[in-house]
């Protein structure tokens, strides 16, 4: 389908809704995951767990890893593996994003993808096999799937509260490998017509060095309606500073869809940056045309990449003296859910984090 009106009366849910189950992706890429990606797959192992634990996942691999996957979740019960092929592992951006309308219906949105920018400054030169990724999984799953091509969004890009807001940020939906024959009013429309809302916030920024041209979901996430976690730091000599505070001086001069205030709960980054090491880069295989890590490196770190799973949090974490007060904060936030810590700079050397892997089906 790919007539607007059938999305009348649905939209996009907040995630801290309930789900049906979770997406992910088993990490493969050499360009993205060093060493074979060992490492990362036992991270991606160990943030499966954690959503496990309330609800289920679904994990998509291609038929040659399929055993693997097998061999790496034996101890997870509420899970399942699906033979769909992909270009590399990051769910959140190629799996569809789910609309429903409250009345037991859900629609999968099947965006176009085009890696992060395309032929302007995507991160690889062959991307068809994500691009599919979203239509395949909803006939798979048996769910109705609405063909948004050929509108570039990735589901990174936009984070809902349920209650007619987005989210999203100037440099990501406005850069020129998205959709540049599109003024900022047209791409606004088209997320109200296709999320069912009635308000876009536009962030300027995102989190330094952020490679998908700064997704909101590694600045700014909300908790529930009216209140949003932010990606902060109190040393002014860091790049990030006047990037969130710039995001937090738009934050409290909005309001949402409902004519609330927002209320804005900083979140801090780890206090040193995570940077690529000499012995990151012995273990990738990057493709020609493909965007390569170099050593020191600052990768793009943030606790604000969780992922809020039915009965928790699941929140990275750096090896870092803030691990243990992002856990606090998170928690105060979700009284009523378990917080997951995950080591997770396995994942981050693939270029993301643990929202970034995992997208999920609301209910």
């Amino acid at each position: 389908m790919d007539d607007l009106k059938y999305l009348n009366g649905f939209h996009m849910p907040g995630e801290f809704e309930p789900h049906k189950g979770c997406i992910m992706i088993w990490p493969v890429r050499p360009g993205s995951w060093p060493h074979g990606g060992v490492a990362a797959k036992r991270a991606f192992t160990q943030v499966a767990k954690a959503i496990s634990d309330s609800e289920k996942v679904i994990f998509l691999a291609d038929k040659e890893h399929l055993e693997e996957v097998k061999k790496y979740t034996s101890d997870i019960e509420n899970i399942k593996i699906l033979e769909i092929e992909s270009d590399d592992a990051w769910a959140r951006d190629v799996c569809p994003t789910f609309v429903n309308n409250g009345k037991n219906e859900r629609i999968g949105i099947d965006w176009k993808f085009n890696a992060w920018g395309g032929e302007y400054d995507g991160l690889y030169k062959n991307w068809d096999r994500d691009d599919r990724v979203a239509s395949e999984l909803c006939r798979c799953l048996g769910e109705k799937c609405f063909d948004a091509h050929p509108f570039v969004l990735e589901g990174g890009s936009i984070h809902s509260d349920g209650e007619g807001t987005i989210l999203t940020t100037k440099a990501c939906l406005l850069s020129k490998g998205r959709n540049p024959e599109l003024s900022k009013e047209q791409i606004e429309e088209k997320l109200m017509a296709i999320l069912g809302a009635r308000k876009v916030i536009w962030l300027p920024c995102g989190i330094f060095n952020d490679e998908t041209n700064e997704h909101v979901d590694n600045i700014c996430a909300f908790a529930e309606p009216g209140k949003v976690l932010l990606a902060w730091t109190d040393d002014v000599n860091d790049p990030q500073y006047e990037m969130s505070k710039a995001c937090e001086e738009v934050l409290l001069s909005e309001r949402d869809a409902m004519g609330r205030k927002i209320e804005v709960v900083h979140l801090p980054i780890p206090k040193k940056p995570i940077c690529v090491e000499e012995k990151d880069l012995e273990g990738y295989e990057f493709e020609e045309g493909e965007d390569v890590r170099e050593p020191g490196e600052r990768l793009a770190a943030s606790y604000v990449n969780f992922y809020i799973s039915n009965g928790g949090v699941v929140v990275p974490q750096f090896g870092d003296v803030n691990d243990a007060l992002a856990v606090r904060i998170l928690q105060e936030c979700f009284k009523n859910r378990v917080i997951y810590p995950v080591a997770a700079r396995d994942i981050l050397l693939g270029g993301g984090n643990i929202h970034c892997i995992t997208q999920q089906i609301p209910k």
